[in-house]
């Protein structure tokens, strides 16, 4: 069971929806992902042991920092509060955390902010409601965060981000089409909202 343990990815789900949080947590859990759900930017920032808003509060106490690795965040955009966008600015920000993959998700189709987020370093920009087609993309950012774990003291690390650019405009192409193929064509009907009546 540890190494079942070991092998298991830990993703935070970041989601004021308490709707969007569930669906994201069991799409995860399904996929064999340990989940940590919260409701806000800030929320998040506290598991992370990153708060610096009330450094003087009780709560802000780091969660056990030691014992929990993340190794994907998944945030939705709108937010009150801290927005996604501000959330992924201050994990990208951190020297600690800058390494961790940041995905975000928005029930809203707006170019400039998909762009906006995929040039501040979020690994994917997925369209709501996740599907399980979307968390199945979430293992190679998975996989390469798990690589550097080891691999984080080696000033070679300053290397990689020359690629990630080209990543971004690959990304944001396949999100376009995504948005394209998502039904907003009238002719098209969605198999998993079959069978759902409304009372």
């Amino acid at each position: 069971m540890a190494v079942d343990a070991e092998t298991q990815f830990h993703v935070l789900a970041v989601d004021d929806s308490l709707i969007d949080r569930k669906l994201i947590e069991r799409l995860l859990r399904t996929s064999s992902y340990q989940v940590t759900t919260v409701d806000s930017g800030s929320k998040a920032l506290e598991f992370l042991g990153l708060n610096m808003e009330q450094s003087s509060s009780p709560l802000s106490v780091p969660y056990v920092q030691q014992e929990i690795v993340v190794n994907l965040i998944i945030t939705d955009y709108c937010m009150p509060g801290m927005t996604g966008y501000d959330l992924l600015k201050k994990i990208k920000e951190s020297s600690s955390l800058k390494d961790i993959p940041v995905v975000v998700m928005s029930s809203e189709y707006v170019p400039s902010r998909i762009s906006r987020c995929l040039e501040e370093g979020a690994e994917e920009f997925f369209l709501k409601p996740v599907q399980l087609s979307d968390v199945k993309r979430l293992k190679p950012h998975l996989l390469k965060s798990k690589s550097k774990e080891p691999e984080e003291q080696p000033p070679q690390h300053q290397q990689p981000p020359p690629q990630h650019p080209q990543l971004s405009q690959q990304q944001q192409s396949n999100n376009k089409r995504k948005a394209m193929d998502e039904g907003l064509s009238p002719d098209r009907s969605r198999p998993r909202y079959n069978n759902i009546t409304v009372v």
